[in-house]
C-alpha cells in the first residue's frame, strides 16, 4: 500500500490536535476534541497529548497484534486511563477525548474502524465511493443546533457563551446508549465503534480524514467524495487541506457556514492499493 499523508494546525500558535500515524499496513488517525476556552476537562495533559498517546499505543497494536480492531481500541483506551488515573480527574464530564479511524491491511483483507467522525473513503472502483463515518455525533448535534439558531460560531461573546451552552449540552450525551461515542476514558467505546472489512483485491484506494478535512465535503458542500478521491490521488493531500484553508478564510464570520470553529486542525492521509 502506497501511503501519502498531509496534517495541518488551524492555528500556527496552538498545538495539532490531531494525531496520524501510519506502517506499510497499517494507518491510525486520531481527532482530539479541543475544550473551548473558560471549559475545564479535568486532565493536566491535555487534548493534544490524549490524541498523541492513544494514536502512538494504537499504531504499535495494530501492527503487533491480530486482534480485532475494536479490541485494540478498548485496550488502547485502558492503557492510556492507566497513564493519567492518578494525576487528573477521569470522571470531569469534559476528560479529553478523541474520534479514531483506523485501517489495516492484511493480505487478502482491507480492515476498517471508525469511532465519531472522522471518516474513511474507499474507493472500490464504482462511481460512488463507499463512505464509512459515524454520524451519531452530528444526529444529537443537530438537535440542539436548531435551537441555538446557528449560535455555534465564536465569533463573540454572545456566540461564545452560546458555543458554551452547546458543548454543556453535548457532553451529556457522550458515551452514554443513545448518545454519540467517541474514546475518552471509557473502553466500551470500543465496542460502540462501526468496523467493517473488504476482499483487498476489491479495493483500488482509502483515504482517512479528520473532521476538519472532510468539511470541504460534509459541512461546505464544495466537493462530492468521488471528487476528493481524485483531487487526493493528483494532487495528494496538502492539495485538500489547502482548498478547505481556502473556503475557511473565504468564510471568516461563519455566515455562510456556522461551525464551531473558524478553522480546525486537518488531516488527510490517502492510500493507493
Amino acid at each position: 500500500m502506497r501511503l501519502s499523508l498531509a496534517t495541518e494546525p488551524a492555528s500556527a500558535d496552538r498545538p495539532n490536535e490531531d494525531f496520524v500515524g501510519v506502517t506499510s499496513g497499517a494507518v491510525v488517525l486520531l481527532d482530539g476534541a479541543g475544550v473551548p476556552a473558560g471549559m475545564g476537562s479535568g486532565c493536566s495533559h491535555g487534548v493534544a497529548w490524549y490524541a498523541r498517546t492513544l494514536g502512538s499505543t494504537l499504531l504499535a497494536a495494530v501492527t503487533q497484534r491480530a486482534d480485532p480492531l475494536a479490541d485494540l481500541l478498548a485496550n488502547s483506551i485502558k492503557t492510556v486511563v492507566s497513564l493519567h488515573d492518578f494525576t487528573c480527574d477521569l470522571s470531569h464530564p469534559g476528560s479529553p477525548s478523541a474520534t479514531v479511524a483506523m485501517l489495516r491491511r492484511t493480505d487478502d483483507s482491507l480492515e476498517w474502524l471508525v469511532l465519531s467522525d472522522s471518516v474513511v473513503v474507499l474507493d472500490t472502483g464504482d462511481a460512488e465511493p463507499t463512505v464509512v463515518c459515524d454520524d451519531r455525533v452530528e444526529r444529537i448535534g443537530a438537535r440542539y443546533r436548531a435551537e441555538l439558531k446557528g449560535g455555534l460560531w465564536s465569533g463573540g461573546p454572545e456566540d461564545a457563551e452560546a458555543f458554551r451552552r452547546y458543548i454543556d449540552i453535548m457532553r451529556g450525551h457522550r458515551n452514554r446508549d443513545g448518545g454519540f461515542w467517541v474514546a475518552s476514558v471509557d473502553p466500551l467505546a470500543g465496542e460502540q465503534a462501526l468496523t467493517g472489512a473488504l476482499p483487498a483485491d476489491r479495493v483500488r484506494a482509502v483515504a482517512l480524514l479528520s473532521d476538519g478535512a472532510s468539511r470541504l465535503v460534509d459541512l461546505f458542500g464544495l466537493a462530492t467524495w468521488r471528487q476528493v478521491l481524485d483531487l487526493l490521488e493528483h494532487d495528494g493531500p496538502r492539495e485538500l487541506i489547502g482548498r478547505v484553508r481556502e473556503a475557511e478564510r473565504g468564510d471568516p464570520d461563519g455566515s455562510r457556514w456556522p461551525r464551531g470553529k473558524a478553522l480546525d486542525d486537518a488531516t488527510a492521509v490517502y492510500g493507493r492499493l
